[in-house]
């Protein structure tokens, strides 16, 4: 799945639920300081940000596939290097990290095991590789109300269901499949605010993965029916959401 957007609508999507889960994979990864960490996947910056926050940019190498997420973590992220690579792919030497994250990504992975290989390849014997995805298939994700909707009005939509990693134990049984090992399983929640309902329905607008896509193939008539079978599920503005993701800790 290509991310060829702009950074700043990647921010008004899903950068503010990014922004709240970074601190929680971090946490699971035992992030600590003196480790010298690789993002994978790392778009406009979210979770770079937390690592650098705890490492110093020095510490931190980021990758992501976008040319404009890596233009934009460049920029955000001064001494960070941030290099333009896919997850199959990484642009690294063996054992070159003590730890390498993945957040809100292996479900776009083009393959998901052997992303998670290069991850543990380029990570030192023992150390951690840290993922998280949406609980899409539980219906807990911060896009599981549009997905309901745009498949009650058209039941041939694809939505991001059946991504990998989106279901219970499925990410840990990726994990397991790239080699890791002592693998620890956790549940990560986030809440987000929102003032009004268009502040929430604007950011689908915009072009942004696969639901951003999927509204971009609309006609005007479709997108306006879309809108308010999703105004219809949320409560009365102002409202918050409450978004759950899978995470998954091993060890090389």
């Amino acid at each position: 799945m290509s991310f060829e957007i702009a950074a700043d609508a990647y921010d008004r999507f899903m950068g503010r639920y990014s922004v709240l889960l970074s601190p929680q994979l971090a946490d699971l990864a035992g992030i600590a300081s003196g480790q010298d960490v690789l993002d994978v996947g790392c778009g406009p910056g979210a979770l770079t940000a937390e690592l650098v926050e705890r490492l110093g940019p020095e510490r931190v190498t980021a990758v992501d596939p976008s040319e404009p997420f890596v233009a934009a973590a460049r920029g955000r992220h001064p001494g960070v290097a941030v290099e333009q690579a896919p997850a199959e792919r990484l642009p690294f030497a063996d054992e070159r990290f003590d730890a390498a994250l993945a957040q809100l990504v292996v479900h776009f992975m083009a393959d998901p095991v052997a992303g998670l290989r290069e991850m543990s390849r380029v990570t030192r014997a023992d150390g951690v590789v840290a993922a998280s995805v949406w609980d899409l298939a539980g219906g807990r994700a911060p896009l599981s109300v549009f997905w309901e909707a745009a498949l009650e009005l058209d039941p041939g939509a694809q939505g991001e269901s059946a991504f990998s990693g989106t279901c219970e134990g499925h990410l840990a049984e990726l994990f397991v499949a790239a080699g890791l090992r002592e693998i620890d399983e956790a549940t990560q929640t986030v809440h987000v605010e929102y003032a009004t309902f268009d502040e929430w329905w604007e950011p689908y607008t915009l072009g942004v993965g696969p639901a951003g896509a999927y509204v971009a193939r609309l006609d005007p008539e479709h997108t306006a029916r879309l809108r308010e079978a999703c105004r219809a599920r949320l409560p009365e503005a102002p409202f918050r959401v409450t978004a759950s993701a899978w995470a998954v800790r091993g060890v090389v």
